[in-house]
């Protein structure tokens, strides 16, 4: 099967995040072990969702990670001009959700592998397929807990996410947290006999505006767009009509934090905000709903050579979106990002990826076991 093919086969599994993955995940492991892999299906404690790792070469020597997510984000939005779980190719564009973000990755890695797998290979590579990515990276920090018991320490992982064939050494972390309040409800026109959640809400909301007044000020890091940390509420949400006394608001939030900045710890404040809200009375729940670190690769280290010498560019040092990729650094091995496609299709109607980036990347991804053999 070539990568089309391939991409076909991925994009009609409705793989949306948040949803049992097994029959993408049973299609993937059928396709490795047809080509001689060596396959793991991870389970996640979810009970519907799993990770799969799989290995082409002795898995007692260190080798390379080819990294991706095999959820996608929803197809809710209106304007699709196709149906986005049916591979639509007008041209050399092919459309689909998940066709670039990043189904297009997983598909040039698997096209690549017939080859890969006849090479007399001296050290691995390795795919590793997650789920729940596009939730905060919510599946592979199951995989990466196991992964000394999956091969030997690895020297790298490409994360292949739209990066127009690009090599990236850095993006920043995150952190979103859930903060409801409870109150008392009742009669508008008695506030005296209620406690309202969304006024309560408002000390919460001050608290993290001043937190974002400060960042422009704080650690700087001049590789990222803007080139500071970042701190927003994305939701906000509570009461059921004007006269009744709300009691019960629940409001989101996110924080994007530079390399050597924790983005929990620009949160901490604002938590201990709504804490300070029980002393009259309101029931606050705080819930970090994901988190993932950021990633820095220095210019000169040996992945990053690898990746200019495959791709025939210079790296770039940073991106503004996150990936995976900062996990895989804080578990000890260097990461990098590398994918077909760009960022800009993603999560959006009529989502595609060209024929000629699946090419592209095919190429490289086999260029890279090539370097590995005997």
């Amino acid at each position: 099967m070539n990568a089309k093919d391939i991409l076909e086969q991925l994009v009609a599994f409705p793989s949306v995040v948040g949803t049992p993955n097994g029959d993408i995940v049973a299609w993937v492991k059928d396709y490795l072990e047809s080509h001689g892999a060596q396959v793991t299906v991870l389970p996640g404690p979810e009970g519907d969702r799993a990770n799969l790792f799989a290995t082409i070469g002795p898995k007692d020597m260190p080798g390379y990670i080819l990294s991706g997510h095999m959820d996608v984000v929803s197809a809710s939005e209106r304007t699709w001009t196709s149906d986005p779980f049916r591979l639509r190719a007008e041209g050399d564009r092919l459309f689909g959700r998940g066709a670039c973000d990043m189904k297009g990755f997983l598909a040039a890695a698997l096209a690549g592998l017939p080859a890969m797998a006849k090479m007399p290979l001296a050290r691995p590579i390795h795919f590793a397929f997650s789920y729940d990515e596009e939730a905060g990276c919510r599946g592979v920090p199951h995989m990466l807990r196991q992964i000394r018991n999956l091969c030997a320490p690895p020297s790298g992982a490409i994360i292949g996410e739209p990066s127009s064939m690009l090599a990236i050494r850095g993006h920043k972390g995150k952190a979103a947290a859930r903060i409801e309040i409870h109150g008392i409800t009742g009669h508008s026109s008695r506030p005296d006999k209620g406690l309202n959640a969304i006024h309560a809400v408002t000390a919460v909301m001050s608290a993290t505006q001043n937190i974002v007044d400060k960042l422009p000020n704080s650690a700087l890091d001049q590789n990222f767009e803007p080139p500071y940390s970042t701190l927003q509420i994305g939701t906000i949400t509570g009461g059921r009509s004007v006269n009744v006394i709300p009691d019960h608001c629940v409001l989101e939030l996110e924080a994007r934090a530079v390399p050597g900045v924790s983005p929990a710890d620009l949160l901490e404040p604002i938590k201990v905000t709504a804490e300070a809200l029980e002393a009259d009375g309101f029931r606050t729940v705080w819930e970090i709903s994901s988190t993932y670190p950021a990633l820095s690769l220095d210019a000169d280290a040996p992945l990053a050579r690898l990746m200019e010498e495959l791709s025939g560019a210079s790296t770039l040092a940073a991106v503004s979106f996150g990936t995976e990729a900062g996990l895989y650094q804080a578990a000890g091995i260097d990461a990098i990002i590398c994918g077909p496609g760009d960022i800009s299709r993603a999560h959006r109607a009529d989502e595609f990826i060209r024929t000629d980036e699946l090419a592209a990347c095919e190429q490289m991804l086999v260029r890279l076991a090539e370097t590995l053999q005997d």
